[in-house]
């Protein structure tokens, strides 16, 4: 267990550092310069040189990356160029509207998704059944921005049941209004999570119920309720498993849409802002804190699949399979 652990872990490190680097060198390839954004229209040369200084873009790029890597190991995700702020704080500030909308939208996809999937694997042959995979099929068709729009336009415009959006100033110490304002934009994301959720709950469900160590089960004696519980409950949540962690990272990574729609203080407006100011400490700070969340996260589903499956729990003890 613990040599897997520390040959998983450090695989994680090496695909941090190498996203590390990517992350770096395709942010300094894109056109525009940070200094602009410090500068007036029509700044002269000297102005966009001192500008260029006071940030350090004038540095050669070893040397940036070189310095931008030493804060990181120091916790620092550096200083904004624009309002001369820590990045880590506001980060950490912005988590508190991004991580409740992830981790809500996705427990509430398995919520639907879960019994769902097993009820249109299970009534394949019914019209519900039938009616449940269309639905997930029309539900991966819909963009998560329209989606958002129309649920706007019938739970806040059309009858004022929820806001349109916004977050309260306060944050969550107004915990009734917080959770007002994530309302719709919880059920927009896990609306569209779950219909792509719910062909694969269908899809392992089938595998299952087709399977011969269900059928000697049955045959033995046990009830399908308990066979399914004692049998096919952990096969089928093995390749479940590996696309829910799929899915949450990619929510938390698609947050910045949702955030958009609803106008929430999050992450996602945080990267879009400093994109559009060319704010290399911003856009760096929130790229790495979520590409270190989808890391872990897949660590963490990896870890998952090889507990509850006595196929893959050899690799605990050896290396990664």
């Amino acid at each position: 267990m613990a040599r897997y652990l520390l040959r998983r872990f450090a695989f994680l490190l090496v695909s941090l550092a190498l996203a590390c680097v990517v992350l770096f060198v395709l942010l300094r390839m894109l056109p525009g310069d940070p200094a602009n954004a410090l500068t007036a229209v029509g700044a002269t040369d000297e102005q966009i040189a001192a500008a260029r200084h006071s940030i350090g873009s004038d540095k050669p790029l070893p040397e940036q990356f070189a310095h931008w890597i030493g804060q990181l190991a120091q916790g620092d995700l550096g200083t904004s160029f624009v309002s001369s702020l820590p990045v880590g704080p506001e980060i950490t500030a912005r988590l508190q509207v991004t991580i409740p909308l992830t981790l809500a939208a996705f427990a509430l996809a398995i919520l639907i998704a879960v019994p769902a999937g097993f009820l249109a694997a299970y009534r394949r042959g019914t019209w519900y059944g039938a009616l449940l995979s269309g639905v997930s099929q029309l539900g991966i068709a819909i963009p998560v921005f329209w989606l958002g729009m129309i649920l706007i336009a019938v739970f806040a415009l059309n009858t004022g049941w929820l806001p349109a959006g916004g977050f309260p100033p306060d944050g969550w110490s107004q915990p009734g209004e917080a959770i007002r304002s994530l309302t719709l934009p919880v059920l927009t994301i896990a609306l569209v999570m779950s219909a792509s959720l719910i062909r694969y709950v269908r899809s392992a469900t089938l595998d299952v119920l087709g399977s011969d160590y269900l059928r000697t089960a049955r045959a033995l004696g046990s009830s399908f309720a308990g066979a399914m519980w004692r049998h096919g409950l952990r096969n089928a949540a093995v390749p479940v498993i590996s696309v829910l962690g799929i899915e949450l990272a990619s929510t938390l990574l698609g947050a910045v849409v949702v955030e958009s729609v609803f106008a929430l203080p999050g992450l996602g407006s945080m990267l879009a802002t400093g994109i559009e100011q060319h704010d290399y400490p911003v856009i760096q700070g929130v790229l790495f804190v979520s590409t270190l969340a989808v890391l872990l996260i897949g660590f963490a589903a990896d870890l998952v699949q090889r507990i509850i499956d006595p196929r893959l729990r050899g690799g605990l003890s050896g290396g990664i399979r």
